[in-house]
């Protein structure tokens, strides 16, 4: 497996340094079932505002559900269905937009779905297995094709699988898999009491 542990100024949890967004995915290779399940669960399991979970998973396996795992690649733009379909694992990431208790709106859906997805992706590292987000994809033509209600969102669509080995990556992905991570400086997006006033330690 490719390590590619984040550059932190100071150590941080050794599974938030690990956990990055790779592309390369081994086709050859199926995620167990109890290891999604597990992953299901992390998510599950997540913060939200009042306890309401507003998130919702479409989770399609290509050895399972080849023809609903095709469906969400096809939401895909181009770029990520040129890698995204050697992905066992296609989960389609939604958020409830209204709270269960009233049917008033919830404006913290897509923020604690978000919160659920990188549970999801923190217990994928853990298991040795790699989760990428994307937001290039057709939300409209997800919600069509699952027939998913009008006041859920469709947000993201997470790729879970095993990465594929080093000496196996094409030419074409190589630079971009085994470049380093980045990161803009503290001091650009953290702020101490007043906004652009750069936070420091």
């Amino acid at each position: 497996m490719i390590e590619k542990k984040a550059p932190t100024q100071v150590p941080v949890n050794d599974l938030i340094a690990r956990r990055w967004s790779g592309r390369a995915y081994d086709a050859g290779r199926s995620v167990e079932p109890e290891k999604l399940l597990a992953c299901i669960e992390a998510a599950r399991w997540a913060l939200s505002c009042y306890g309401e979970q507003p998130w919702r998973y479409l989770i399609a396996e290509r050895d399972r559900e080849q023809e609903a795992w095709q469906a969400v690649l096809d939401c895909l733009g181009e770029f990520n269905q040129g890698w995204a379909q050697h992905a066992p694992a296609l989960i389609v990431a939604v958020a409830a937009e209204r709270y269960q208790h009233n049917g008033e709106p919830n404006r913290w859906a897509q923020h604690d779905t978000g919160a659920a997805s990188i549970n999801l992706c923190l217990q994928a590292a853990d298991l040795g297995l790699m989760a990428h987000q994307m937001g290039g994809f057709d939300p409209e033509r997800a919600q069509k094709a699952f027939s998913i209600p009008a006041d859920h969102t469709p947000m993201a669509v997470i790729a879970v699988g095993y990465q594929l080995a080093e000496e196996a990556l094409p030419e074409a992905m190589r630079e971009r898999e085994l470049a380093p991570r980045e990161r803009h400086p503290l001091g650009e997006r953290f702020f101490a009491g007043a906004w652009g006033r750069p936070w420091r330690a």
